[in-house]
């Protein structure tokens, strides 16, 4: 059984699928010389809640949990009612089909409660004699080390097996919960590009401190849900303007994930010299000069592709109040936590302001040496990341928890 609940873990899981049905249909095979091998393969099944790549990879899907993803304390509320009577079915779900293994993706936190209502299950019946006790896998850490850092010790009362991918994730966990399995695996993003798929065009190389004279193209990514995209429109669009004005050769894009959110985009005012791109985000990075992102996992792409980026966030005042109340990290983008310095610039909330970061955005475009500055130490942090195959030594890892 898989749970993600939003697109990038919706795609994590799918990969996971794919890499443990080999993994695990090869290993049900007998080597032997007979004509007729000792046993025949046995191939798993999967069922849970996800998106449209988890349903390609051949999961049953109870629900389409993408279609319900929100971010922020504040929004989560709004819709608790509706994730509690979630959260309940797919309870049903796996005491009905006992599942040998339940992986929670990302999500963590509808993940790590519902491993814990799997477990005070397990736990109640034991008495009653019955034999079902999955293995409890959660792949990709909650940020337990930014904020509320005591759901350490719910995964570890909870959890057989915690997949990791960043690298100072196990020493984190070792020194607080070392009871708890933690396995570096890599990041699972770094498989999906060829390293001559990651390489960018030739930047600029005119000396510091002058004009860019040639047009150069700016990538904007204000997000992959509706309302970042109604909230984030005003914010990009706004610092495109401005730097248009002092670049009138700027090109400029925005990348959004699929059809529906492009209609939606183009009923907004589209300034000129922007264009609308469906999909392509990889080939959209290998053209970029900078970014313009929102925070979240997509900063960990730019910093794949190698893309200088400002990154920014808004979102409600109240989810702003409370984060600011919990949030223990001086950088919100990962990229940024793991060079432990400022590589990408970040305006949040009421610093998000379509001046701020035009202007920083400016200067950034005009100072090619800072750029490649900022490249350097980005291929030092990518190299960090455990290499291609991550997946693969995830799914080695869940299939060792198996009899």
């Amino acid at each position: 059984m898989l749970i993600a609940g939003e697109t990038s873990g919706d795609l994590l899981a799918a990969e996971l699928v794919g890499a443990l049905r080999e993994k695990m249909l090869a290993s049900s095979l007998d080597s032997t010389a007979d004509v007729q091998p000792l046993r025949t393969a046995l191939a798993p099944r999967f069922f849970g809640a996800g998106g449209p790549h988890m349903k390609a990879a051949g999961v049953e899907l109870a629900f389409d949990l993408t279609q319900h993803s929100v971010i922020g304390i504040a929004e989560v509320f709004k819709k608790y009612s509706q994730f509690r009577r979630i959260f309940k079915q797919l309870l049903k779900l796996a005491i009905e089909r006992q599942p040998d293994v339940i992986i929670g993706v990302d999500y963590g936190g509808f993940n790590l409660r519902f491993g814990k209502a799997i477990k005070n299950y397990v736990r109640k019946h034991r008495k009653e004699f019955v034999p079902w006790n999955p293995k409890l896998v959660q792949f990709v850490s909650p940020q337990v080390w930014a904020s509320r850092p005591g759901r350490a010790r719910t995964l570890a009362e909870n959890h057989d097996l915690l997949l990791s991918i960043f690298p100072f994730e196990k020493e984190w966990y070792g020194k607080r919960v070392p009871k708890l399995r933690v396995e570096f695996v890599g990041h699972p993003m770094i498989g999906r590009y060829t390293p001559e798929e990651r390489v960018t065009r030739v930047p600029n190389s005119e000396p510091m401190g002058t004009r860019v004279t040639r047009p150069s193209e700016i990538l904007l990514l204000p997000g992959s849900r509706e309302d970042e995209v109604r909230r984030h429109w005003p914010v990009v669009t706004g610092a495109f303007e401005l730097l248009r004005r002092e670049l009138p050769t700027l090109r400029g894009k925005i990348v959004l994930p699929n059809d529906a959110l492009a209609q939606s985009a183009r009923s907004f005012s589209v300034p000129t010299g922007l264009e609308i791109q469906v999909g392509g985000l990889a080939s959209a990075l290998t053209e970029a000069d900078l970014a313009i992102t929102k925070s979240g996992t997509i900063t960990m792409e730019c910093a794949i592709f190698g893309v200088p980026a400002l990154v920014f966030y808004r979102t409600s005042w109240p989810t702003y109040f409370i984060a600011k109340q919990i949030v223990r990290v001086r950088h919100l983008a990962m990229p940024n936590l793991l060079a432990v310095e400022e590589l990408f610039p970040e305006f949040i909330q009421h610093a998000a302001t379509p001046e701020k970061i035009a202007r920083a955005a400016l200067d950034l475009l005009n100072d090619p040496t800072r750029r490649e500055t900022v490249k350097a130490k980005l291929a030092k942090i990518v190299a960090s990341l455990g290499g291609r195959d991550a997946t693969t030594r995830a799914a080695d890892a869940v299939a060792r928890l198996l009899p």
